[in-house]
């Protein structure tokens, strides 16, 4: 008798499993083509490109700066006008002119991680919150992000792209 219970509550708890196998809900996500296709995306990336404009153009006025200097220092230094001591005034200034703008371009490339972080950050939320929405509401057990290739194989789940894109108001 003892056997038979074993039996039975294995029985049953193998039933149980495949019941709430066959209950879970997949789906799946191709995030980056939602951002590409993301009208607030768009914004941000034009704001982005009028920002980095601002930022080379006074790294351009930066290098036409030094390289109205340096012919300037080339041309005095050949008709030998210049001491020695105002050949190594002159290198050393250019020098920092030089070291100068490598350090700007430095700050050009944070200032603009910095500005896509702040300009990309409200957006990603905004997703995260829809997807995390749809999936309680849709009682999804999974949705997948197709553009990482994360799997090697699923079967085949809802495409929840439109839902999310509805969802956003894009």
């Amino acid at each position: 008798m003892n056997n038979s219970k074993k039996a039975i509550l294995t029985m049953m708890m193998a039933i149980l499993v495949v019941a709430t196998s066959w209950a879970q809900k997949f789906g799946h996500i191709n995030s980056q083509q939602l951002l590409v296709e993301s009208p607030l995306v768009k914004t941000a990336d034009t704001q982005i490109t009028e920002y980095q404009t601002t930022l080379i153009s006074k790294g351009e006025a930066m290098v036409k700066k030094f390289e109205g200097e340096y012919e300037a220092y080339a041309k005095d230094r050949e008709e030998g006008i210049l001491s020695q001591i105002q050949i190594q005034q002159r290198e050393s200034a250019l020098q920092a002119s030089q070291q100068a703008i490598q350090k700007y371009e430095q700050e050009v490339q944070q200032k603009l991680a910095m500005k896509r972080e702040e300009l990309y950050k409200p957006i990603l939320d905004k997703v995260k919150v829809a997807i995390d929405e749809l999936g309680k509401s849709g009682e999804y057990t999974m949705i997948f992000d197709t553009s990482t290739n994360g799997l090697l194989f699923a079967m085949e789940g809802e495409d929840l792209l439109a839902k999310v894109k509805a969802k956003l108001g894009w």
